[in-house]
């Protein structure tokens, strides 16, 4: 937690901007999920709204604040001689909520019958979208909405969410606070040693789980744990592999893609990929550099002022020209990227934001967070993708993550029905059908004069510094 002068000033900052709303803010914050049964829960974690706002990390609080008297109340029952006995002492709700700045407390069941009285005066109730089931389950109950309808549709958001509670809270968590980009450094720097453990690792015949076991045990022993499920996988062309029982094989590459999570719940966001050998091939090294060379021109126009769509076009042109260099594309590079070639080898985006969550914000509705008013999202394969298109300011954090990939069934998808327009060259390109995929991602702040790469050290990244790093680890 913060000191209490940053979340009382947070919530101001929120009432201010909700304007001419009147109503109520009811903000939900996590309960406990059990796994196999109610008493063997997951790990918990609370809920990133919940934390930004009123900081307290324990299950089953709420709070409100009234946005006409500006009252604030946080809701949540003392801990009773049964908890004591499993959980031992706690704080009490009174002491816990002076903390971050609220002197009106009240039992978590009162909560009901105090919505249910505004909602017959006519009150509005502001909620921002559920991230999980409880959540859902506990708004429907509240506010008479569908627990289906609690939830983000898709990337559009969540239309019976209140839009300008939403909208205000993305205003404020967008620009990072001096100290949250702390604590992203922070994130960083453990971000860095978990990857360097992965990199040391990889020796041929090794299983990769093993791996996984000890970049992961870093994150355990110095932070929360890892921010998202650790990606660590021979075939880089499957975005999401969380196979980990291969054995290290020769002449592959590895991506690696994992973040960790710092006990204040601040994230990182790395990916390096690796020649399990230690050296490129040839063909290796051609498509690494395309995509190192990417990674850098991200990062050399991320400055305020400069939409980050426009660096995800700048990326697909630079890939382009270098595929065309190797004939697996043919053609104008102005066609190609108007017609959106490049998504057949990044069918993603080229970043999103991050910060509290490694997707930061996205249960809020990802068009909201990562456009601008005006902007509208392309129906385009990759570029369709894109998270995080906004024109930049400063304290806006997001990934630089370029990628090539060589995915057969899209591969042959497009050949199929002819959604390649004639630009590549499918007989070049049979020969990469088990190549795989290489992804690269740094975390960038926007800084008033440019951009810098989060953390006090950078993953080695050119080719040659890979095989350098690889050679004396």
């Amino acid at each position: 937690m913060f000191e209490k002068q940053v979340y009382t000033s947070r919530r101001q900052a929120l009432v201010k901007a909700m304007g001419s709303e009147s109503g109520i803010l009811l903000f939900i914050g996590n309960a406990e999920s059990p796994a196999q049964y109610r008493d063997n829960g997951y790990k918990w974690r609370q809920d990133s709204n919940w934390l930004y706002f009123w900081g307290i990390d324990e299950p089953l609080f709420a709070a409100t604040i009234d946005l006409e008297s500006g009252e604030e109340t946080i809701w949540s029952t003392d801990f009773d001689v049964d908890d004591i006995i499993w959980m031992g002492p706690m704080p009490s709700v009174s002491e816990q909520a002076a903390g971050v700045g609220v002197s009106r407390t009240a039992p978590y069941g009162a909560l009901d019958e105090y919505i249910a009285k505004a909602r017959a005066a006519g009150r509005r109730i502001h909620f921002l979208p559920a991230s999980r089931y409880y959540n859902a389950i506990k708004l429907s109950k509240l506010t008479g909405v569908p627990a289906d309808d609690c939830f983000s549709a898709g990337k559009a958001g969540c239309p019976a969410a209140s839009e300008a509670f939403v909208k205000a809270v993305i205003g404020l968590r967008l620009i990072k606070e001096e100290r949250e980009i702390a604590a992203i450094d922070a994130a960083c720097d453990l971000g860095y040693e978990m990857h360097t453990i992965a990199r040391k690792g990889i020796r041929l015949g090794r299983i990769e789980q093993e791996i996984v076991g000890d970049m992961e045990a870093v994150t355990l022993a110095n932070g929360w744990g890892v921010s998202f499920a650790t990606i660590l996988t021979q075939h880089g062309e499957i975005f999401h592999c969380h196979s980990h029982e291969m054995p290290v094989a020769p002449g592959k590459l590895m991506v690696i893609d994992a973040g960790a999570e710092t006990n204040i719940h601040y994230a990182s966001d790395f990916t390096r990929t690796y020649p399990t050998g230690g050296v490129f091939t040839q063909k290796q090294r051609d498509i690494y550099q395309t995509v190192f060379e990417c990674n850098e021109l991200a990062f050399s126009m991320a400055r305020p002022g400069v939409e980050y769509r426009d660096c995800h076009l700048a990326v697909a042109r630079h890939m382009l020209e270098n595929l065309r260099d190797l004939d697996l594309v043919r053609g104008n590079i102005d066609d190609m990227v108007s017609e959106g070639i490049a998504g057949l080898f990044m069918p993603h985006g080229l970043g999103h934001n991050m910060g509290l969550d490694v997707h930061d914000m996205e249960d809020l509705g990802e068009n909201l967070v990562g456009y601008d008013e005006g902007q509208t999202r392309s129906s385009q394969l990759g570029l369709g993708s894109l998270r995080m298109a906004r024109k930049l300011q400063p304290g806006h954090v997001m990934t630089d993550e370029p990628g090539i990939y060589f995915i057969p069934a899209l591969i042959e998808s497009w050949k199929k029905d002819g959604s390649d327009k004639g630009f590549v060259n499918y007989a070049k390109l049979a020969d990469y059908y088990d190549f795989g995929g290489i992804r690269l991602e740094d975390d960038l702040l926007v800084t008033e004069g440019g951009a810098r790469r989060l953390g006090s050290k950078r993953l080695p990244i050119a080719p040659d510094d890979v095989e350098s790093a690889m050679a004396n680890d």
